[in-house]
């Protein structure tokens, strides 16, 4: 059974919740068009959130996906903080500013923010997904007596098992394809760096639960091959970053589209392993062999980093998630890029 059919959607596509760049009128055009709209409010608090979700229900009656953060929280490690803001130095130093004095865990995890749980029981969002591992199982069982259909992102077998046990309704596969941060419960385990197509087939075979494909899909093609290895819907965020209703300032959007724009895995900008951009930080990054505090601790810095360089006119420090598959990104309204892919699915499912 897939739990999507219950909402009625005209397209089996998922717009991702990409925290910092999803907005509660990208969620409710991206509903609207027929698609899954998300909001991301794992860098909030429980009354922003609450407003978030009140702002997408202004502009639709359509269902729409709630994003949660659910990491280990963070362990304070001043030694190894310490040593990082002496590394982080010279950046600073460049724009004539100093590294923080001391950092913080800037977001709190789903895992222990009762005030969020209370939010949601009350608001009723139709879909709540998990990002980064499991909330308890008392929480799970609240949100789904509340109505909820609850999605995980996984990338591995072992995630999705340990999801399924946890009773969560469907599994985004999180291909190594995929833009922002890895899904990955633990950073610090070994990653085995499944793509979209291995992963989704190995979940559709071996998961016992509806699996939704997500990472370097773009277009109506792609969404086809995905439900073609097994896959119930896609996710796409990087499709969705250059539209009018993203939150993506001028610096991002013209990385997006740059003739020469990459990708990298990275942890030096939050601590935690995330595809961006490649620019002036990942590149940093890729030379630093100290390892960075935990997430969202080591984050701290680096928004504090990007804060200072873009007073002083340079963007190459900021968190420019974004897929593999960013090359094919389109700049156009959220509705029109739902519209614009269901064409694209129906020519595909035509030329079969």
């Amino acid at each position: 059974m897939n739990p999507l059919d219950s909402l009625g959607l005209s397209w089996p596509i998922i717009q991702a919740p990409m925290a910092g760049v999803s907005t509660p009128a990208m969620a409710a055009a991206v509903s609207n068009a027929g698609g899954l709209g998300s909001i991301a409010v794992g860098a909030v608090d429980a009354a922003t959130a609450r407003e978030m979700i009140a702002a997408v229900r202004d502009r639709t009656d359509r269902p729409f996906n709630v994003n949660l953060f659910v990491h280990s929280p963070a362990r304070s490690r001043p030694d190894i903080e310490a040593q990082w803001l002496v590394a982080l130095e010279p950046l600073f130093g460049q724009f004539g500013g100093n590294s923080p004095a001391s950092l913080r865990e800037i977001y709190r995890s789903f895992a222990e923010d009762d005030a969020m749980l209370a939010m949601l029981t009350a608001t009723r969002p139709a879909v709540v997904s998990f990002h980064f591992g499991l909330p308890q199982p008392w929480r799970i069982a609240t949100l789904k007596a509340a109505g909820c259909i609850l999605l995980a992102s996984v990338t591995s077998l072992a995630e999705a098992l340990a999801a399924r046990a946890a009773g969560v309704d469907m599994l985004v596969a999180q291909g190594f394809e995929a833009g922002g941060h890895r899904g990955t419960f633990d950073p610090d385990a070994p990653d085995d760096r499944l793509g979209v197509m291995a992963l989704t087939r190995l979940l559709v075979e071996q998961a016992g639960l509806p699996v939704i494909a997500a990472g370097g899909i773009m277009d109506g093609r792609g969404v086809c091959a995905a439900l073609d290895l097994g896959a119930v819907a896609a996710q796409l965020g990087t499709a969705f970053i250059g539209c009018p209703e993203s939150s993506a300032d001028a610096a991002y959007r013209a990385a997006l589209f740059s003739p020469t724009a990459h990708t990298v895995m990275t942890r030096a900008i939050s601590g935690r392993p995330a595809r961006c951009l490649a620019n002036r930080f990942t590149r940093w990054g890729a030379d630093t062999a100290r390892p960075p505090p935990d997430y969202p601790i080591a984050y701290d810095a680096g928004k504090a980093l990007n804060q200072l360089a873009r007073t002083h006119g340079e963007s190459g420090y900021g968190a420019h998630w974004a897929g593999q598959g960013v090359s094919l990104a389109r700049a156009l309204p959220a509705a029109q890029v739902v519209a614009t892919i269901g064409v694209e699915m129906e020519q595909a499912s035509a030329g079969h």
